[in-house]
């Protein structure tokens, strides 16, 4: 890793100083920082302090900027507490071809600009569970064979490694056939089933067994495959390869359809049981869609294009398996030739947003390094700048450069440098590529802001809250400082502009939209807006964008019946059905709308109640009344049917329909049934009736007290005899004789009349608790007093009943 120079002036002793010192701790910095940790670690998970690591205080991270950089950036930098974090998925059988998974990162800061290495570590997780290619694998073994021949299975494939790789197989309980499990020359493990008791094909001539792989991860995890054996006649010498292992080299860019190599095995069988066929046996997807194999005659060939850089070396196990179901393998390894066929690639790490145009010879501008994916020379890069710039190139270490300063620099001459760095690599013939980085000088309010979107539309709900967010629009600036600063503000609408600021607003730092009031879909449903975004420059940009709000229906109002519609004094109106209706006869239809749309308005109709439950059925969409049969002797000519129809919001708001059917063939002969129908009850008319008669009752107790304590006062001055007429009377209940309907209506008022029975005493109580006066004597109900007030509540009671009838009819 190659150091870093800084800008260095006369006035800053302590830069001049970091200078000297810097020397002292590069072979610090130019170590290797490692990390290790599991596999698919949920993002945002601390890999570890980086800026401890790197010996850098808090403060640093932010003010030199620290950040990390990879071909694929799946970790970035906390800016506050300096942690390395992870940023995406981290899948280790995705990302690493090699049993051991290592990325490699760099870690880049500024002022002054320099670089550091990073190694992560990715540990393997028991995240696959073993999978065999088949899930159903079927074999045809003669009966003749003789117990302990063995028959190759296909392996099961496990991405893991180490522990939590494919470990053992097992095979289902049976007593024809066991399991052993042999290991590959290359180190793998293949099942192996061996005939353990001789088979007899009229006997069973069908096995059904299951092979099962299992891994040693914690937990572990499984995977099966169903194995059916079909018992055939004899077949006693299995296939065998002219050779154990066959080679063969490929150049990366040979065409597909190439041939590769032929395998060959002989079987001493005659006939059926010496056709032989092969097979791929345990080969990964990949590898099947790379190349293909001529099951009859062996021929290897390409498939698709090969590329060395993704895969430089192919091992393969072939199968060839004879009619009877013996078989044998063989090894094929096939070795890709590097090809110079990769150019070069130039990464920029690092790019200075700010250079000034006093900065002396030797300041670093930018960093950089080169990729070449071929192999030795073909891999290897130089190189080189355009002519006539004030710049060049320092190397560094592992294909990294800098790019720094050599010669002065002058604004007004050149407000910016196009900067075009040439990579060339060593292969025959030689691979280049070249980039162009620009460096400004100065920064002006160039760049106006930018939505996100070219145009917004927001759905929102009716009846929303208001004053809640419905949306956010975001513009970006590329400028620096104040001219990168963004402020949004409505300009245009097609609302009344009076009336705009009481429907939505906008927060001029954030963008998010507000609704001021609580939207009706039935009167708005759509209304635009234009948004701008002006940045904070001198002058100012500014772009605009369109903002469509729709406001969605919300099931707030109720189905309206049209139909049947109510009489002028609130009766219901009536249908005539003729008395032989058939089945089916439309008798009427109940007409009902729903000011919501949509699912909201989607009206179904349902029987509540009827007189006669069965005689009639309502269309669920339609309304429409219909004879459900024909009209029995028994029903009655009268019918009464209360139908409920409701919508299809959630919850479902409903409304009721009464229809009055008078089964008749005429009108004429409907009228009389209509006349006797007796009027319904009006809770309006009988409210009116109790408060009349509890008027009247309060008016006939009040006007009764008054006479009787006139009566005392005058029997009490003119004769003693009088007294003891009165005085025998000790209490005075009241409690007019009026229907029980009455008395518990809506006023159940009840009025007490004391009077005294102490001659010496005259003075009168009204008013008071039944409770504090004793009931042997009832002036109302069990003396001679009570005719006297029975004849005077009683008219006034009838007359209030009379008034009462003619008022509901």
């Amino acid at each position: 890793m190659g150091g870093s120079c800084t800008q260095t002036r006369p006035a800053d002793r302590r830069q001049v100083l970091f200078l000297f010192l810097l020397p002292l701790f590069y072979p610090a910095l130019c170590e290797q920082i490692r990390y290790s940790i599991p596999e698919e670690l949920a993002k945002g998970s601390v890999v570890g302090n980086l800026a401890r690591d790197l010996g850098l205080s808090v403060l640093d991270v932010s003010a030199r900027k620290l950040r990390v950089s990879a071909e694929k950036l799946l970790f970035n930098v906390d800016a506050e507490s300096g942690d390395l974090l992870v940023k995406d998925r981290i899948d280790r059988e995705q990302i690493c071809k090699e049993r051991r998974c290592e990325l490699q990162l760099e870690a880049v800061v500024e002022n002054p600009l320099n670089i550091f290495h990073i190694i992560v570590v990715v540990e393997d997780i028991n995240d696959h569970a073993p999978q065999f290619h088949k899930d159903e694998i079927f074999l045809e073994i003669s009966e003749s064979v003789s117990p302990g021949t063995g028959t190759i299975l296909e392996p099961a494939n496990d991405p893991d490694i180490s522990m939590n790789s494919l470990s053992k197989y097992q095979l289902s309980p049976n007593e024809y056939f066991s399991l052993v499990v042999k290991d590959n020359p290359d180190g793998g493990r293949y099942p192996e089933l061996v005939l353990k008791k001789a088979l007899d094909r009229e006997t069973q001539s069908v096995h059904h067994l299951v092979l099962t792989a299992l891994d040693s991860g914690d937990p572990p995890q499984s995977g099966t495959a169903q194995i059916q054996v079909l018992v055939v006649d004899a077949n006693d010498n299995p296939p065998v390869f002219s050779q154990d292992v066959y080679k063969a080299s490929l150049r990366e860019d040979v065409p597909p359809g190439t041939f590769v190599l032929r395998v060959s095995a002989t079987d001493q069988d005659e006939g059926v049981n010496a056709e032989i066929t092969y097979s791929f046996l345990g080969v990964a997807d990949t590898v099947r869609h790379v190349f293909s194999l001529d099951s009859a005659t062996g021929n290897i060939i390409t498939h698709q294009p090969l590329d060395y850089e993704n895969v430089g070396r192919y091992a393969m196990v072939v199968e060839a398996k004879d009619r009877g179901s013996l078989s044998t393998r063989c090894k094929v390894i096939i070795e890709v030739l590097d090809e110079n066929d990769n150019s070069p690639e130039i990464i920029i790490t690092s790019l200075s947003d700010q250079i000034l145009e006093d900065s002396p010879p030797g300041m670093v501008v930018a960093l950089f390094k080169t990729r070449d994916q071929d192999y030795k020379e073909n891999g290897e890069v130089t190189c080189n700048l355009s002519r006539d710039i004030p710049f060049k190139i320092h190397s560094s270490s592992n294909n990294y450069y800098k790019l720094v300063t050599d010669g002065a620099l002058d604004r007004e001459r050149t407000p910016q440098y196009n900067v075009t760095i040439t990579a060339i690599d060593r292969g025959k013939p030689p691979l280049s590529s070249s980039t162009t980085i620009t460096l400004r000088i100065t920064d002006v309010n160039d760049n106006a802001p930018v939505f996100h979107q070219a145009s917004y539309v927001v759905h929102v709900a009716e009846n929303n809250s208001p004053g809640a967010s419905i949306t956010q629009v975001s513009a970006r600036d590329p400028d620096l400082g104040p001219n990168g600063q963004v402020s949004y503000s409505i300009v245009a609408s097609d609302l009344e502009p009076r009336a705009l600021s009481s429907y939505v607003s906008v927060n001029p730092q954030s963008g998010v939209v507000f609704a001021q009031r609580a939207f009706d879909h039935e009167q708005l449903r759509a209304f635009q807006l234009t948004l701008q975004a002006r940045d904070h420059g001198s002058p100012a940009l500014s772009s605009n964008v369109s903002l469509r709000v729709l406001v969605g229906d919300r099931n707030d109002n109720a189905p309206r019946v049209l139909y049947p519609a109510l009489g002028p004094d609130g009766s219901a109106l009536f249908d005539t059905v003729p008395r032989a209706a058939q089945p089916g006869y439309l008798v009427t239809k109940v007409v009902a709308v729903d000011a919501d749309s949509g699912h909201n308005a989607w009206l179904s109709y349902h029987v509540l109640q009827a007189s006669e439950p069965g005689l009639f059925s309502v269309g669920l969409r339609t309304g429409e009344v219909r004879t459900a049969r024909a009209l029995g002797d028994r029903d009655a000519a009268r019918q009464r049917l209360l139908v409920a129809v409701r919508d299809g919001g959630q919850p479902p708001l409903s409304a009721t329909a009464t229809l009055l059917l008078v089964f008749a063939d005429s009108l004429q002969e409907a009228l009389p049934d209509l006349s006797d129908r007796p009027a319904p009850p009006d809770p309006q008319a009988e409210l009116q009736f109790y408060l009349v008669v509890a008027l009247a009752l309060i008016s006939v107790l009040f006007l009764l007290a008054v006479i009787l304590a006139i009566a005392v006062r005058l029997r009490s001055s003119s004769s003693p005899s009088a007294r003891g007429f009165f005085g025998s009377i000790l209490c005075s209940k009241s409690g007019p004789e009026i229907p029980h309907n009455y008395s518990e209506g809506t006023l159940p008022y009840a009025y007490n009349l004391c009077v005294p029975g102490n001659q010496t005493n005259p003075e009168l109580n009204f008013l008071t608790s039944v409770e504090h006066c004793p009931a042997t004597q009832d002036i109302l109900n069990k003396d001679s007093s009570s005719v006297l007030l029975d004849s005077i509540l009683t008219p006034s009671v009838e007359a209030d009943k009379n008034t009462f009838k003619q008022v509901s009819t």
